[in-house]
């Protein structure tokens, strides 16, 4: 299903969530909302499942104006981050409760249901109570009770923020490979850009209510449009020429800012760079960070795969391509 969203506009008590937001989505695409707590990616998925009505603007699905449309209405499912599983109601009977509503017999619901199970690998556990299942679990679930009803968009809000670092990723490749099963039009909600950037085919940054960018996730990464991306996005050094001598040995004039990304940096032989001093190493298993200061004073973060020892002197270059100007 195609999606799209015109100059929405949504406010609460004076405050603006969201401010002339445009986006459009294409059918079957794993589509992300990245941004930081409070910049309306929430609002944003609860106006587009029905639960509340923007002020102004429009919402389409398939060229269907959609504003004032019912959410049973609408072929949408919502998987939360706290899972919101009936506690007194077992898997199975959790996966059927969308189904219930529809002109469906037992057996026909009972099926889906457990087919549902199936498609996340928790058939076996279908007798069992959300109670006595681990999070990732419940979330396994949360996603069976969601595709279950066939919706033409799936929306996720911020799904695996409550869970450990191992299973996240474990999680994550299980909704790969459930959107490439079902191909439907996923909507997923994040403020994790690790997350964004291994699992998006597009990737809408927010900040305050409005679109800063849309693009692949190496289109944001790589070519962000403004400082606000490349810092959300990643570690960046920054420099502008008024306060620093990188800043101006790399070109930045009056108040433009210039950086580069801790893994551009080039370590090179005595008398081919530029000379910092190694203050701090942050062993990470696979890199190093390395926070090195300039002799005028200006601090650097490195990250590379080489091992160095505190107060040696290393030389750096830059490829004038990594380098960004704002």
């Amino acid at each position: 299903m195609n999606l799209r969203i015109d100059h929405l506009h949504y406010s609460v008590g004076g405050n603006r969530i969201l401010n002339d937001l445009h986006l459009e989505i294409r059918s079957g695409e794993l589509f992300f909302l990245l941004g930081p707590s409070g910049c309306g990616k929430t609002s944003l998925i609860r106006i587009l499942a029905g639960f509340i009505e923007p002020d102004q603007g429009s919402v389409f699905f398939e060229n269907r104006r959609m504003n004032g449309v019912s959410p049973q209405d609408r072929k949408t499912a919502l998987v939360f981050q706290n899972y919101a599983l009936w506690p007194h109601l077992t898997v199975l009977q959790n996966v059927a409760f969308g189904l219930e509503q529809q002109s469906l017999t037992k057996s026909e619901i009972q099926s889906r249901a457990l087919q549902a199970l199936k498609q996340v690998r928790m058939e076996l556990f279908a007798d069992r109570t959300p109670t006595q299942l681990s999070g990732g679990q419940q979330q396994r679930v949360a996603l069976a009770r969601a595709l279950v009803v066939g919706p033409q968009l799936l929306m996720l809000d911020e799904p695996l923020s409550n869970l450990d670092a191992r299973l996240r990723l474990e999680l994550r490749d299980e909704i790969l490979l459930l959107h490439e099963k079902t191909k439907v039009t996923g909507l997923y909600v994040t403020h994790d850009q690790e997350e964004a950037l291994s699992m998006a085919d597009r990737i809408a940054v927010m900040n305050q209510g409005r679109v800063e960018q849309v693009g692949t996730p190496r289109e944001i990464y790589e070519k962000p449009q403004n400082s606000f991306v490349a810092s959300f996005m990643g570690e960046v050094n920054w420099y502008e020429a008024e306060s620093s001598a990188l800043g101006r040995l790399l070109g930045a004039r009056g108040k433009e800012k210039v950086g580069f990304r801790p893994e551009v940096v080039k370590i090179v032989g005595a008398g081919a760079g530029f000379p910092v001093k190694v203050e701090q190493i942050l062993y990470r298993g696979r890199e190093n960070m390395i926070y090195a200061r300039s002799s005028e004073g200006d601090c650097i973060k490195i990250l590379t795969t080489a091992f160095f020892t505190k107060g040696e002197i290393i030389e750096l270059d830059l490829d004038e391509k990594s380098i960004f100007r704002f």
